[in-house]
């Protein structure tokens, strides 16, 4: 039977895909190629895996984000990731410990979408 390999991405609307873009490469380190994504490779220190998950409409967990959907990114060093993102002055909107999860924090993108970061265990 054919089935589904891998995640493929995440896309979305932007009124400004190209501002949006240069603060991803500038406040969160991305390399954006010159056709306005960036390609994101596993590498030992992430999981093995990517999430999908669809939430229930009213739960709260993408507040104070009024969008549809979060991204998760992975990161192999939550600590120093945020110390980083608050030196360029992003806001942290929290963080928690989950037993057998890891580490998570949050903060909200230009166009106010909710971002995961997540330590894995």
């Amino acid at each position: 039977m054919a089935r589904i390999t891998a995640f493929g991405g995440v896309f979305f609307h932007s009124a400004n895909p190209k501002a949006l873009a240069a603060w991803y490469r500038d406040t969160l380190g991305l390399n954006i190629e010159d056709w306005g994504g960036a390609q994101i490779f596993a590498d030992g220190a992430g999981p093995p895996y990517g999430v999908w998950a669809p939430f229930n409409k009213d739960t709260g967990h993408f507040k104070p984000s009024s969008r549809e959907f979060m991204i998760n990114f992975a990161v192999d060093d939550l600590d120093g990731f945020l110390a980083a993102l608050e030196a360029k002055g992003v806001e942290v909107n929290g963080r928690q410990e989950m037993d057998g999860m890891g580490k998570f924090a949050w903060i909200l993108d230009p166009d106010g979408t909710k971002i995961e970061f997540w330590q894995p265990q």
